[in-house]
């Protein structure tokens, strides 16, 4: 994709980080409003919090963001594969949670997640939020939804581990997002700023490779699936809505929401959007979820 729009993500007003074991640390930036209520977000498998820029910029106006990269991922050096897997990603998200908390102060906080960054807060059962925003989460009820959601994270394990991972050039990353499927609906610049923020420059110091390494990312989805049927909102202790992508359309990484599931929860979703829906409709997501925050007081 050509175009002249360029995301420039602006300095943090402040950095936090934060030792997740002894050799992890991630790094917490704060953005936005500091005066307002707080929303944490990070974001899905192999992306990067920065990547949300055009979806969280938009709420900078009126809350303390909090943003954060899952270990492995954005800002964090590579560590252990060892350790990248479900329950690790729960424990660091319990770690940052409460080490906000503690250095920025206890106030009404919102989880803002995407992919699997839903699928970690949901099984960390944390009791630190006021709501929770989810945007296309892996749930669906047992039976064929079920199986489906199965075999398409064995295919996508499959894709993931025959990706490209080394670039020359960050030109030739942007020129090969062009022609990929997953993100022709993209929002202009999204390209570029993907190459940004999701590569880095190699070991070798010849040309750039994934932040998070594919071999790390397919192990995650190779296991993550075994955590789908411990989802229950139920067992959420706070408001939580759900925002999916539009179920007409093929999905790209994971099936959309079950429909059954959806009609018994706040459940909306975005008309021509896939799974990376915030990358996509920035604004829109925007809405829906200010609508939400609205009828609980936390505009």
């Amino acid at each position: 994709m050509t175009t002249d729009i360029v995301w420039e993500i602006p300095t943090p007003l402040s950095t936090l980080d934060v030792r997740l074991d002894a050799d992890t640390v991630t790094t917490v930036r704060q953005h936005g409003n500091p005066s307002g209520p707080r929303v944490v977000f990070s974001h899905g498998s192999g992306l990067a919090a920065d990547l949300y820029y055009p979806f969280w910029s938009l709420l900078a106006d009126g809350y303390d963001l909090m943003v954060y990269d899952l270990r492995n991922h954005g800002w964090n050096s590579v560590g252990a594969q060892t350790d990248h897997n479900i329950p690790t990603l729960i424990s660091d998200h319990d770690i940052i949670l409460q080490s906000i908390d503690r250095a920025y102060g206890s106030k009404p906080t919102i989880g803002i997640y995407h992919s699997l960054a839903t699928l970690i807060t949901l099984l960390s059962f944390s009791r630190l939020y006021s709501v929770l925003i989810l945007f296309d989460p892996p749930l669906t009820k047992p039976g064929t939804s079920q199986t489906e959601l199965h075999d398409a994270a064995e295919r996508a394990a499959a894709l993931i581990r025959r990706r490209g991972h080394l670039f020359k050039r960050r030109e030739d990353f942007i020129e090969l997002l062009g022609i990929f499927p997953t993100y022709k609906r993209a929002v202009p610049g999204l390209h570029d700023l993907m190459a940004r923020t999701t590569l880095r420059q190699s070991a070798s110091g010849e040309g750039y490779e994934l932040r998070c390494p594919r071999e790390y990312e397919a192990q995650l989805m190779d296991y993550v699936r075994s955590f789908f049927p411990l989802l229950d909102l139920d067992l959420v202790a706070c408001p939580v809505k759900i925002i999916g992508a539009d179920p007409t359309l093929p999905h790209a990484y994971l099936p959309a929401l079950d429909r059954q599931l959806a009609s018994a929860m706040d459940y909306d979703f975005i008309p021509e959007a896939t799974h990376f829906l915030q990358l996509e409709k920035p604004a829109e997501c925007v809405a829906v979820a200010r609508e939400f925050l609205e009828r609980h007081g936390l505009a």
